[in-house]
């Protein structure tokens, strides 16, 4: 698709005129109808307004000329999990999972490493081809050679360990403790609660990514614990196979 017709789409999809387009833009009508025509295409200030209005990145914006790929796990890229800077504009570099609100989660490339393997072995991959995969691509990606240059110095680290003592000194009976940490997004943790007033609630901004993780119950049987956290709260549930029948057992504001 070029960017006249996704740009007429976005703005047929949001109910929007050129002159209403226009002014959320601050250029002229006639501006939107060359762009439109295809006669010519935004410039860069205009497309990180339009991509921050329209929440889709510069890359769709343009067509989508180029694969983008995550420059510090690998993954392609889709603007559903593209990472936002701190200011919420896309940061069209990295996923969701690596890079959260101007953080990059991960320093350490045999944790990224041991995250991964997982999700690649459901994808056909054995264990040590996946390994064997990862450990030659990702010292080629941005953000494993500039580490030194955009790593925080170890600031992220030393706030996830503080965050392992406060969840582990909560001492909640029947879950281990906690020793890592991931990233993960929202949307795809998002449980739905029943809260004691009896309503069903999911506590999270789909869009964020929190740090968590999932333990096995030391009571034994097939329920996990769920630890999620981030500056703000502590949460920690219990579920069933596939996040079935969750139950909230602490939601703690920090």
């Amino acid at each position: 698709m070029n960017t006249k017709d996704v740009i007429y789409e976005l703005r047929t999809k949001n109910g929007l005129s050129q002159d209403e387009l226009a002014e959320k833009v601050f250029v002229t009508r006639q501006a939107v109808s060359r762009w439109e025509n295809g006669e010519t295409v935004p410039n860069t200030e205009t497309l990180k307004l339009l991509s921050n209005l329209f929440g889709v990145s510069i890359n769709t914006l343009l067509g989508a000329p180029r694969q983008l790929i995550c420059q510090c796990c690998g993954m392609p890229l889709e603007d559903e999990i593209i990472s936002r800077n701190q200011d919420g504009t896309f940061n069209e570099d990295y996923c969701k999972w690596c890079y959260a609100d101007g953080t990059y989660t991960y320093s350490d490339m045999d944790n990224l490493i041991d995250v991964c393997i997982p999700h690649m072995t459901k994808q056909g991959f054995t264990e040590e081809q996946a390994r064997t995969y990862m450990r030659e691509m990702l010292p080629k990606l941005d953000y494993w050679k500039r580490y030194e240059e955009l790593s925080d110095g170890g600031e992220f680290d030393e706030f996830k360990k503080k965050l392992i003592d406060e969840i582990n000194g909560l001492n909640i009976e029947g879950m281990p403790k906690v020793e890592k940490l991931n990233a993960l997004v929202g949307k795809y943790v998002n449980l739905e609660y029943r809260l004691p007033n009896g309503q069903k609630a999911k506590l999270l901004d789909e869009g964020t990514t929190y740090l968590g993780n999932q333990l096995e119950s030391e009571f034994g049987g097939d329920r996990c614990f769920g630890v999620l956290a981030n500056m703000d709260f502590i949460l920690i549930s219990t579920y069933g196979p596939n996040g079935s029948d969750p139950e909230l057992v602490l939601y703690k504001k920090r």
